[in-house]
């Protein structure tokens, strides 16, 4: 996932490769908070040879929404506001989508379903 933001940010160095994984990290707990589901994990291990992505997010929605927020925050870009409003479009998405969450039926049953 790492070098997927990377490549959508336009970033070729190693420098700001821990930034840009708080960042995704940062994503990740953020549409936890909003109650979104994520189907995978995002983790880094920092190493002496720099930051390893094991995160295992396969879920092309949820990484797409994760990298317009790490695009948003890093380094304050000129689109900031346009940035801003795709990933909290992206994020409402994904709280209403059924199976992007857990909503507890009457019942005191889980209602899961299929993405889209």
């Amino acid at each position: 996932m790492l070098k997927e933001a990377k490549l959508a940010m336009g970033i070729t160095t190693n420098a700001y490769d821990g930034e840009i994984a708080d960042l995704l990290d940062a994503a990740a707990r953020d549409l936890t908070a909003a109650g979104v589901t994520l189907p995978g994990k995002v983790a880094f291990e920092t190493t002496e040879n720099g930051i390893v992505d094991n995160s295992t997010m396969d879920d092309a929605m949820c990484r797409r929404a994760m990298i317009t927020y790490a695009r948003m925050l890093f380094r304050s870009p000129d689109d900031y506001e346009r940035l801003r409003e795709a990933y909290n479009a992206q994020k409402v998405i994904l709280m209403h989508a059924t199976g992007y969450t857990d909503f507890q039926n009457g019942d005191g049953t889980y209602a899961t379903g299929q993405a889209f």
